[in-house]
């Protein structure tokens, strides 16, 4: 996979060719050092000054459906604002993202939505997907770490799963990695980390409404 960072516009459309090429092969891509460093140092810095009163517990469903289970997931989030110079950044960079996986998959990619995601030693995610087939809008999932210097005795890894159950990949979370998969087709979970860690989860949606609304919205 990809690993010098994508400061250039060459090497940034290189990277969007590698990815395209991992989701039509296997459904999922991870790269490493995947956005400007400057970026990615700007958002750890953000991340690690925000206190707990600035994250929610997170739940599971949209809506109506929305609610809290523990023993899904244990993790807190903070969604992201573009009047935030650090959070407009990474937004305007996954914007290019968007434009870059139309062009080679034409997947119809109409907007972004993210927040930070917060683990506390213990913490963690079950197995899921992140869409319902034919129940959803979100076709592709983002997660970016922000964890410097994460060892292997520090857990937290991204398990992604095969079709048949079977682990087919296993992500370390380390600092400045990206990881792109199908929302309605990837199964994943997060394993329990032994320190705090930190990411951006994200997904690109698709508008299923007539004109400029977001269909269901934000």
């Amino acid at each position: 996979m990809a690993t010098e960072p994508l400061d250039s516009a060459q090497s940034r459309e290189a990277m969007f060719d590698e990815l395209a090429a991992a989701l039509s092969e296997r459904g999922y891509a991870v790269i490493q050092s995947a956005l400007p460093s400057r970026i990615a140092s700007l958002l750890q810095q953000r991340v690690a000054s925000l206190d707990d009163s600035a994250f929610r517990p997170a739940g599971v469903g949209r809506q109506q459906a929305y609610q809290r289970d523990d023993f899904v997931r244990s993790d807190h989030i903070r969604w992201f604002s573009d009047s935030e110079p650090s959070e407009a950044g990474y937004l305007a960079w996954m914007e290019m993202l968007r434009v870059g996986i139309n062009r080679r998959l034409f997947l119809g990619l109409f907007d972004y939505e993210c927040h930070f995601a917060r683990y506390a030693p213990g913490s963690f995610y079950k197995k899921h997907v992140d869409a319902f087939r034919g129940r959803s809008n979100r076709v592709l999932s983002t997660v970016f770490y922000l964890n410097p210097q994460w060892g292997s005795a520090d857990g937290g890894e991204l398990l992604i799963y095969s079709g048949d159950g079977q682990v087919e990949a296993s992500v370390k979370p380390t600092m400045g990695t990206l990881v792109v998969f199908l929302s309605e087709t990837v199964p994943h979970e997060v394993l329990p980390a032994a320190r705090l860690r930190h990411s951006i989860a994200g997904w690109f949606r698709v508008n299923a409404s007539l004109g400029a609304n977001i269909d269901p919205p934000s």
